[in-house]
């Protein structure tokens, strides 16, 4: 018999997450303080999880993609038909050149992503690009300087930069509440099988690996809340038998002397557990990417404090809202590109010391 106080199981996966995460929103009304700024026609690149998962977050608001284009047209086709899209194009440059389109959302594997940046910031198209948004910081300061030349907006489309609840929190640490940050400690662990190294987990070819796919996640969350970029970093990561990185273990320490610890490994399960240590509390944060809760234990009484803000279902619903505003001229939402560029020069400087190199890099 079944221990009725026992905690229920977490989803396996992220896609099972997502998928209770729009189960549990669907039946509540859509809120009106997400999609404040004028609304963008929006297409997407790629058919993946991804974008399967854009479609529902926009149908939830009662919104619909304007257009597709995938490699396979066939898939394409299927997606719009799910999902009630207008348009399939046949080829990502008919999408560049119809003028009906205003943004862009690109899904496909991060070695593609610069290839379509390009591509659609010089058409003129503002482009919502998936983590990893590029390979690298060369890559990203070539496609910010596109974006720059033809007045278009680029944005990082980890959920970490746009959900609520991190805006909640970072405003209660600029008032001086919780005191001086001191410590971010993030793990992120999930179990692929070895069995098919071909899998985007693995393979070099497809740049795969901890770093670009879950490392992201934890040093985005942990520069969000750091006064400045590290300058100091010691790491250690183990490579899998295609040499990309399976497991890595971080220390970065920036100028006003924070400390970030960072565990990542996709060969193993760990929570998705953030703790950020100030002087005059702690704030835990579990499933950290696109939580809507966390718990401040404050220090002088051991206190327990709930915070909510946001929902976890309309989690790419926040990153299309952000792209809108930063359009509409949101300075907050403009300036999230900068986070992501620190970022990826972390992410680049750690790759690189452990020797991770993606064909397109050589």
């Amino acid at each position: 018999m079944a221990d009725k106080n026992q905690t229920p199981a977490a989803p396996l996966d992220a896609a099972a997450a997502a998928a209770a995460a729009f189960a549990a929103a669907k039946d509540h009304p859509f809120p009106d303080d997400i999609f404040t700024a004028p609304q963008l026609n929006w297409a997407v690149i790629g058919c993946g999880v991804i974008a399967n998962q854009m479609a529902e977050s926009l149908a939830l608001a009662g919104r619909r993609l304007a257009g597709v284009a995938n490699r396979t047209r066939e898939k394409a086709v299927a997606f719009a038909e799910r999902h009630g899209v207008e348009k399939v194009y046949d080829t990502v440059e008919e999408l560049y050149a119809d003028p009906e389109i205003d943004a862009i959302y690109v899904t496909t594997p991060h070695n593609t992503h610069i290839r379509y940046l390009r591509a659609a910031l010089a058409a003129g198209k503002h482009v919502l690009c998936e983590k990893s948004i590029t390979l690298n910081s060369a890559e990203l300061d070539e496609a910010r300087a596109i974006a720059r030349e033809h007045g278009v907006v680029l944005m990082d489309a980890t959920t970490i930069l746009h959900m609520p609840l991190y805006r909640v929190l970072l405003a209660r640490a600029a008032s001086g509440e919780f005191g001086r940050m001191n410590l971010a400690q993030l793990n992120f662990g999930s179990y692929k099988e070895y069995g098919d190294l071909t899998n985007r987990f693995y393979n070099i070819n497809l740049a795969g690996g901890a770093m670009l796919d879950i490392g992201v996640y934890a040093l985005s969350l942990m520069r969000l809340f750091m006064e400045s970029q590290p300058t100091e970093v010691v790491s250690l990561g183990n490579l899998a038998s295609t040499g990309v990185d399976e497991a890595g273990g971080i220390v970065c320490r920036n100028a006003e002397g924070q400390l970030g610890v960072v565990s990542l490994t996709i060969h193993s399960k760990q929570p998705k557990r953030a703790v950020l240590s100030f002087d005059k509390c702690y704030v835990e944060i579990s499933e950290y990417p696109r939580a809507d809760s966390a718990t401040i234990v404050w220090t002088a009484d051991g206190r327990r404090e709930t915070v909510t803000a946001g929902t976890e279902g309309y989690a790419l619903c926040y990153e299309m809202a952000d792209l809108e505003r930063a359009v509409a001229g949101d300075a907050d939402a403009a300036s999230l590109i900068d986070t992501a560029a620190d970022v990826m020069e972390l992410m680049t400087r750690l790759r690189a010391d452990w020797g991770v190199t993606y064909p397109e890099e050589r």
